[in-house]
């Protein structure tokens, strides 16, 4: 772990990788001490947002321990149907050495949680417990993916809340609305969620 001042108002936490973010990730939002004001995680740093006195919170960061499993979720289960009707389906199906019938088994059979929110409001980077789903971006991204189509890059999985450029791998689509502005919070998958796939 490494602690680096962000301004008056923050410290950015590095780790060396995603798990050891996650599991720091999780400690620091057991029972942050007053003052703290949003944790942010991403793939390798936790953004640890305060109002009032630096070394206090400092001090805090350097104490917790992390926590190894998603004890005391807060953030609750979220089931999300999909259509497996992607266009790179079959993409998957052969870089993975899988049938197109055991890529939509094994992303339905496994739980995903959200690592980190990014790319556009709405975003959750979900990361999954069967590698075996594992497989690179497109060599060509696209110009457009259609709002909740649902892909695979690298180690995660993830849902497009609008329509937008990008080179994930698509693998279906589903209707769920993951950014609504009349919802609090308007993210329906933030950090720490757990996320459940079924075959719409």
């Amino acid at each position: 772990m490494r602690i680096l001042s962000a301004g008056e108002g923050a410290a950015l936490v590095e780790f060396d990788g995603l798990n050891e973010t996650m599991a720091y990730y999780r400690a620091l939002t057991l029972d942050p001490p007053a003052g703290v004001v949003d944790l942010v995680p991403a793939a390798r740093t936790v953004l640890v947002m305060f109002d009032g006195p630096k070394q206090p919170i400092l001090d805090w960061i350097a104490a917790v321990t992390p926590a190894a499993t998603p004890d005391g979720d807060h953030s609750g289960t979220v089931t999300i149907p999909v259509v497996y009707d992607g266009e790179d389906i079959d993409d998957v199906a052969r870089l993975t050495g899988l049938s197109t019938t055991d890529v939509v088994a094994a992303h339905i059979d496994q739980t995903w949680t959200v690592a980190f929110g990014g790319f556009a409001p709405g975003f959750g980077y979900l990361v999954g417990t069967d590698a075996r789903l594992h497989v690179p971006r497109r060599s060509s991204p696209r110009t457009s993916v259609p709002a909740g189509s649902v892909g695979l890059a690298g180690e995660f999985s993830g849902i497009y809340p609008r329509s937008s450029p990008g080179g994930w791998q698509l693998i279906g689509r589903t209707d769920t609305p993951l950014w609504n502005l009349d919802r609090d919070p308007p993210a329906l998958l933030r950090p720490g969620t757990t996320v459940r796939f079924e075959q719409a």
